[in-house]
């Protein structure tokens, strides 16, 4: 259930893009509009966890998280029906906010059920899930759009946030602690986000979480325009090599779970935080010198993908561990700051796109170098303390 639950983001993303085009020929609306589709789901999810994250520590989990899914399951009917591009935009919007229900709260159902260390191996363990979306989610895409058209993803979307809005109805207990509720009901959300800023180690470790998930959005946004534009690969290649790497991305969660065998979180986050921000300066290398040789971006480039799951399922066990009484909010700041800052992050780069590889390979690197500082400089310096002592 919970991994249903946290498949609904990238589901929702994952399987409209192939319909994107269609979306634009069948509503005579401008170009540029199926990336709107796109970037107004984004925004949704971003500003929505921020609503639903206090809201679970104040009314607890199954309050926020149905009406979520009651929301998702009307924007992904209208989605459906959309006469207009506009309608469909609004729709989409409405679809964002109820879906990122099931992102945030999942989350704090986990940290609700597991301590530090066992939340880690669970996110690791759901991020098999997430990870195998973009190969899977566009293939499903594609045979909606070829048999049945584009309006037919929404509704599979909605039959898909139905039966997991069921599911949680009938099976998915209440979590959430007394001393949660005690902590939300005496205090406004905004005072409680301002209280987890106030953490250092909690700053940290949403830091490393967000400018990981920059790297990520500036791979997604960027990669076609690189390896096509660029080195000259096929679609056909291009999209071999996407889904490669998103085989490591799944096959580092897998290692992320024998690792925290023998190692706690911030052990592995320790060594991931540094290895990955090496991966993304080789591919940073490799297009300051312009090197055309396609394996020697394809490989620290694979590395650098792969390594990103090890900091984010860690990353996010970290973060919510901080402060046990305000796992919702936590859980929230986590996913809006992912969002928000790989957006502006994948947007600034796009920008700078100049037909090299530099733009996505400096950003890369920044990225990874700044989540590698936020660990070693923040999130674990009370652990870099306590082995020096």
């Amino acid at each position: 259930m919970l991994a249903a639950m946290s498949a609904m983001g990238p589901l929702s993303i994952d399987t409209c893009l192939p319909s994107l085009l269609a979306i634009e020929q069948d509503l005579h609306a401008a170009s540029g509009t199926g990336a709107e589709v796109i970037s107004i789901f984004f925004g949704g999810l971003a500003i929505g966890q921020l609503i639903y994250g206090p809201a679970s520590d104040r009314l607890g989990r199954r309050g926020p998280l149905l009406f979520g899914y009651a929301l998702y399951l009307i924007g992904s009917i209208a989605c459906a029906m959309a006469p207009s591009a506009e309608a469909l935009l609004w729709a989409r919007l409405a679809q964002a906010l109820g879906g990122c229900a099931s992102m945030v709260v999942t989350r704090a159902v986990v940290r609700d059920l597991f301590d530090h260390h066992e939340s880690a191996h669970m996110f690791s363990l759901l991020a098999l899930v997430t990870g195998a979306a973009p190969i899977l989610a566009p293939l499903l895409g594609s045979q909606l759009l070829r048999f049945m058209g584009w309006r037919a993803v929404f509704a599979v979307l909605a039959i898909f946030g139905s039966a997991v809005g069921l599911a949680v109805l009938l099976r998915l207990p209440e979590s959430r602690s007394d001393a949660v509720a005690q902590r939300a009901r005496s205090e406004h959300p905004l005072q409680a986000y301002a209280a987890l800023f106030a953490n250092s180690r909690l700053v940290g470790y949403l830091l490393a979480g967000a400018l990981n998930s920059a790297c990520i959005f500036t791979y997604i946004s960027l990669s076609s325009s690189v390896l096509i534009g660029v080195y000259g690969l096929t679609p056909t290649s291009f999209g071999l090599v996407f889904g490669i790497n998103s085989v490591g991305l799944i096959s580092a969660s897998h290692v992320n779970r024998l690792l925290l065998r023998r190692y706690s979180p911030d052990q592995i986050l320790a060594g991931a935080g540094i290895a990955s921000a090496l991966f993304a300066l080789a591919v940073a290398a490799v297009a300051a010198l312009g090197i055309r040789e396609l394996f020697a971006l394809l490989l620290p480039l694979f590395c650098t993908i792969a390594s990103s799951s090890l900091i984010q399922a860690n990353a996010l066990a970290g973060a919510l561990a901080v402060d046990a009484t305000r796992v919702g909010s936590a859980a929230a700041l986590f996913g809006a700051g992912g969002f928000g800052v790989g957006a502006l992050v994948s947007s600034i780069a796009g920008a700078l796109h100049d037909g090299t590889a530099r733009p996505m390979g400096f950003a890369i690197a920044c990225c990874l170098m700044g989540c590698a500082l936020s660990l070693h400089g923040l999130a674990l310096r009370h652990r870099n303390r306590r082995h020096t002592d």
